[in-house]
């Protein structure tokens, strides 16, 4: 994914991105094309709270903020703000698919822990 702000570790993963894996992307170009509205992106953000002090929140967008980083694989956008990007830096949003449950998780290498739903975690 591709953006030229900031810098991570992990491997497999460009400094300064968020990157999806092919589930995800699989995913996002059919939930993107339901919402049919041009430009529209996935955004990710941070927010304090849930179990372990962090929560991850997932919605749609379709306009950019002032402070915003837009990441960009193939054909799907995510943005995220200045703020957020410190803790989703390097991090891999997947798209988990089990017989009782579908839904987006963050593989996050900044997380020291993380609660057993996997949508709040600590650093």
């Amino acid at each position: 994914m591709s953006n030229t702000d900031t810098g991570s570790s992990q491997p497999g993963v460009t400094p300064g991105t968020i990157a999806l894996s092919p589930s995800a992307l699989k995913r996002l170009r059919v939930m993107v094309a339901a919402e049919d509205k041009p430009g529209v992106m996935l955004r990710v953000t941070v927010d304090g709270g849930g179990c372990s002090g962090f929560q991850y929140s997932f919605a749609f967008d379709d306009s950019r903020q002032n402070d915003d980083l837009v990441f960009e694989q193939e054909d799907i956008s995510v943005v995220t703000d200045e703020v957020s990007i410190e803790m989703l830096d390097g991090c891999t949003v997947d798209w988990v698919e089990n017989p009782g449950a579908s839904y987006f998780r963050i593989d996050n290498p900044n997380a020291t822990s993380s609660c057993g739903c996997g949508m709040s975690f600590a650093v």
